[in-house]
Formats: structure tokens, C-alpha cells, sequence
């Protein structure tokens, strides 16, 4: 049986490794152990981040809301329960675009929540 020598595919995985650690800082992009760390551990936070992205977004939405609120001279809560309570379903990103593009339907849109 034939020897089979392994040097070909490890430097094939090691070179997709740095390739994609290319950017990093010092030798985390060209030294394959310290460059496979960083590129495990940069998975793990693109995965968590993922789900954070939606989390700030949220929050974005929620703020800019409670912004325009103030504006209007009622709470964000109060809003938001008036909404449930009459059945409007419009939700926070819309809101959000709302407050920032055309305020005056958003001041008819509170004013309908709160009457």
C-alpha cells in the first residue's frame, strides 16, 4: 500500500484559515494556530450578533417612538396599550419611519390611539 502523505490538504486548510483572517490585527492573520483561534472565535460572535442585531434594532425603533412621543405630549406606553386596546397593528419599525419621514400622520395616529 502506498504511503499518503498529508502535507498538500493541510496546507490547503491552514491557507483557507488565514484567508480568512485576512484583516486581522498582528498574528492572528498569518500564524495558522493563533489566526484558527480568532477564526473560531469570530464565528461565535457573528452568530450571537445575529440575534443581538435584532435586539438594537428594536431598541433604535424605541427610542425614536418615545422621541416623537414626547412631541406630542403622551407616553410611549400610553401609546402603544391605546394601539392594542383599538386594534392597531402597526408595529415599531413602521412607527419609527413614521416619526421620522411624516410626523403629522404620526400625531393622527396617536391622537386615534388615545381618544
Amino acid at each position: 500500500m502506498a504511503r499518503v502523505k498529508r502535507g498538500l490538504m493541510r496546507h490547503k486548510r491552514h491557507r483557507k484559515v488565514i484567508a480568512k483572517a485576512s484583516g486581522y490585527w498582528g498574528r492572528k492573520k498569518n500564524v495558522f494556530s493563533r489566526a484558527h483561534e480568532q477564526v473560531m472565535k469570530s464565528g461565535q460572535y457573528a452568530f450571537r450578533d445575529r440575534r443581538q442585531r435584532k435586539r438594537d434594532f428594536r431598541r433604535l425603533w424605541i427610542a425614536r417612538i418615545t422621541a416623537a412621543c414626547g412631541e406630542c405630549g403622551i407616553k410611549y406606553s400610553h401609546l402603544i396599550h391605546g394601539m392594542t386596546v383599538k386594534g392597531m397593528q402597526v408595529n415599531r419599525k413602521m412607527l419609527s419611519e413614521l416619526a421620522i419621514q411624516d410626523m403629522a400622520a404620526f400625531k393622527e395616529l396617536a391622537k386615534q390611539a388615545t381618544a
